[in-house]
């Protein structure tokens, strides 16, 4: 208990610290190029620390220090104005106060009540008793944004400065947090063009989920930085005096590639730190002597520099005459440095380096409004026809929402992250597409008609198929016929965000009458073997044939793919068995222990979480209770050492699977209340499966070296073993049993030692 000294020493430091952080929020405001609208921004700060007044977050600060961190946010590293800077500090206010958006919209007016409500988090929701509150926050935060694109930004502000202040979090909040943050947050940033943010939103999540990896990245960064500066300068010398002689005012930055994106190469293209030829690159940013000849000028620099060094064929990007969606221009080449090495160099204006790190707000302008309510009088509006186009695909899936909650998740995010390709239409107009996507794709972009009729397309004056993958440059005339209907199988083959939500409306509308006719004959049966019409008899038949939903199993009834008989009347009367391991869809982890001779070990009920249980709390796995927990089959199969993390399945069972495996990622930032921490206490007794890849070129005598570094060196049993060779290059595939992560990083190491073994990784 403190005493009252203690108490008002600790208000004094309280209201040094905020106003401290207030006037700087201020500061930065009037040196910004806004109107300076301070009165509105004070009411606003005064208004929502009152509101706060007494409250703490679990760091120990004053709440009202994350509204003004937020709002700091906002201003000088967003660039927005006073709107944006009173719904900042008001974010909160509606959430976790008695105010009401009503109470907002008469203090402050209708502008910045919508931006708060939109902030807002909601309760209940349109995905039914398995809801997620995650996704229906989220559903409302993109519903309120295509009205006001400031709502999405003010969420990202808020999400980065809860992701700088997530130590104070329990390691299960963490871990929600940071995967729904690397799921969702950091492709948000991207696609409005705040690659500063998005870069950090990436790192902060890559640091909390895996601390082990980024901390060796850091260190592997740091002790490289002497010689990577010494490139930079090298690299950088000649360029220099040509700029010079050119009579530009310019700048040349180092660009080192940040730990997340390091991490996330070494994974994708299984090499190691040292491999990666790509760390550094070089940005050259230069004030136009004109303007209007900025374009000219970036490739005038890119002319000049390909004669003093040799430019790579294929690393060319120019989004100078074509900026992508978010509004970032640049010119992008590739140049071999006189020591040998790759760096690629990025050409862009100051403005369009404003625009690049500011993203779209750098883009806006604001129209001055005759009155209203709104203190800024002002509207947003966007440059870029594509990001109208963008917001429009999102209203247009909103307006047909997924009933599952990671499927309207997944909906979103296939329009989040896509690279471009540029296509035309038979009159030559340019169409922005994502890349990878196929002529249906292109069809439903310009209309649903035309997509739901589409029988193939002229690809360059070619026939191609519904199915065929479009390329930057194609020109594209879509052929339909009225007697054309969506089939269930074009799902395999769109790709966009749209066209999923168009082919999945069409097939749900069929699929809807089936299972109203599966409800039927369900509750048919019932009613004639004396059972009850109630839904925890349908649930239990639903778990007992092994469907997600109650809906799934109805449409199998109705399918006929379930038909009941006997064995449901005796799973209802309690009278069968208990099911085999082998028919659910997971499996235990753990197949031999040695202590028992290569037996398999006697397998426990397993756990199933109780009311009372404290996600907060590590679950530990050992040897003693690590059965007891599931290892889906068809998933990331962690081993001990793995980072992993449980989640708590619909029977209150729980997974187990790694922080960085997909199934983890959408359940992170879908069911993020149902994840729990998770921890290895492991004494190599029990042995796991683990897969090699090796490649490299053939001789003789090879596979023989292979297994016998593997068997005798090592002792470690191999139980398959398989290669391919062609022109004297070969592929190979080793299953071995290993204790944990520790024994495969020795496998490898021991591997590579082997000579022409080029490539030795594990399956990730």
């Amino acid at each position: 208990m403190l005493t009252e000294e203690e108490i008002m020493l600790r208000e004094a430091t309280d209201d040094k610290m905020i106003s401290e952080a207030y006037d700087r929020l201020i500061g930065d405001y009037l040196n910004s190029r806004h109107r300076k609208k301070v009165d509105i921004i004070t009411k606003a700060f005064n208004f929502a620390r009152q509101a706060h007044k007494g409250v703490r977050r679990l760091s120990g600060e004053p709440y009202i220090m994350h509204p003004i961190a937020v709002a700091q946010i906002v201003c000088s590293e967003i660039g927005l104005g006073s709107t944006s800077i009173c719904s900042a500090l008001l974010h909160d206010v509606v959430e976790d106060t008695d105010y009401t958006v009503e109470d907002i919209a008469n203090m402050f007016g209708e502008k910045i009540a919508q931006i708060v409500d939109g902030l807002t988090k909601i309760s209940g929701g349109i995905f039914g008793e398995q809801a997620s509150a995650q996704a229906e926050n989220f559903k409302k935060l993109l519903l309120t944004m295509s009205e006001d694109i400031r709502v999405i930004i003010i969420k990202i502000a808020d999400r980065l400065h809860n992701m700088r202040t997530l130590e104070s979090q329990p390691a299960n909040k963490q871990y929600k947090i940071a995967g729904e943050t690397l799921y969702l947050y950091a492709p948000l940033a991207h696609r409005l063009g705040l690659y500063k943010i998005k870069s950090e939103l990436e790192n902060l999540s890559f640091r909390f989920e895996h601390p082990e990896e980024y901390a060796t990245i850091v260190r592997q960064l740091e002790s490289s930085s002497v010689s990577r500066h010494q490139s930079f300068e090298q690299f950088t010398e000649p360029i220099e005096k040509v700029l010079n002689q050119m009579g530009f005012d310019y700048e040349i930055r180092e660009r080192v590639k940040t730990p997340y994106s390091i991490w996330n190469k070494m994974q994708n293209k299984h090499v190691t730190f040292d491999e990666i030829y790509d760390i550094l690159a070089v940005r050259i940013i230069f004030k136009p002597k004109n303007r209007k000849d900025e374009v000219d000028d970036c490739f005038k620099i890119y002319t000049a520099l390909t004669k003093i060094y040799r430019r790579h064929p294929d690393r060319l990007r120019d989004w100078l005459t074509k900026p992508k969606a978010n509004g970032y221009q640049a010119l992008h080449v590739t140049l071999m440095s006189h020591e040998g090495q790759w760096i690629e160099v990025q050409i862009r204006s100051d403005r369009m380096d404003e625009i690049a790190e500011q993203g779209l707000a750098a883009h806006w302008k604001y129209k001055e409004g005759d009155h209203g309510a709104d203190p800024e009088a002002a509207e947003i509006v966007e440059d870029e026809s594509e990001m109208n186009e963008w917001l429009h695909t999102i209203k247009e899936i909103l307006d047909d929402p997924q009933p599952d909650a990671m499927d309207f998740l997944d909906a979103i995010k296939l329009n989040l992250f896509a690279s471009e390709i540029f296509v035309f239409t038979p009159k030559g107009e340019i169409k922005t597409m994502p890349a990878e996507c196929s002529v249906l794709d292109f069809a439903f972009s310009i209309h649903t008609f035309l997509g739901s009729h589409c029988i193939g397309a002229k690809v360059n004056h070619k026939l191609v198929p519904l199915s065929h993958r479009l390329s930057s440059g194609d020109q594209v005339e879509v052929l339909t016929s009225k007697s054309q209907h969506v089939q269930p199988s074009w799902i395999n083959f769109v790709y966009t965000a749209k066209a999923k939500a168009k082919v999945q409306a069409f097939v749900r509308r069929g699929q809807r009458e089936v299972q109203k006719k599966g409800e039927e004959m369900l509750n048919a049966w019932l009613e004639s073997n004396g059972f009850e019409q109630a839904q925890t008899i349908i649930d239990r038949l639903s778990n007992y044939h092994e469907c997600r939903t109650r809906e799934d199993f109805f449409l199998q009834i109705g399918e006929k793919k379930i038909v009941l008989g006997s064995a449901d009347a005796d799973e209802l009367k309690g009278k069968n068995k208990k099911k085999t391991e082998s028919s659910g869809g997971w499996r235990r982890y753990v197949p031999f222990v040695k202590a028992k001779k290569n037996e398999e070990a006697e397998k426990p009920e397993l756990f199933v979480v109780p009311e009372q249980f404290n996600r907060k709390k590590p679950i530990i796995l050992s040897e003693e209770n690590i059965q007891q927990y599931i290892f889906p089959n068809d998933c990331c199969h962690p081993i001990p050492g793995d980072d992993v993390l449980g989640y708590i399945d619909n029977q209150n069972r729980i997974e187990i699977h790694k922080r960085a495996c997909p199934v983890a990622n959408r359940l992170k930032a879908s069911y993020g209340n149902r994840i729990v921490d998770v921890k290895w206490d492991m004494h190599k007794q029990l042995f796991f499966d683990a897969i090699i890849h090796l490649g490299g070129i053939d001789r003789r005598g090879l596979v023989n070296e292979v297994t016998r570094v593997i068997s005798n060196q090592l002792s470690v049993d191999i139980r398959r073993l398989s290669f391919t060779t062609e022109d004297g290059i070969f592929d190979g595939t080793i299953a071995l049993r290993v204790h944990d992560r520790d024994d495969v990083k020795a496998i490898l190491d021991s591997l590579k030692e082997v000579e022409n073994l080029k490539e030795v990784r594990s399956e990730q």
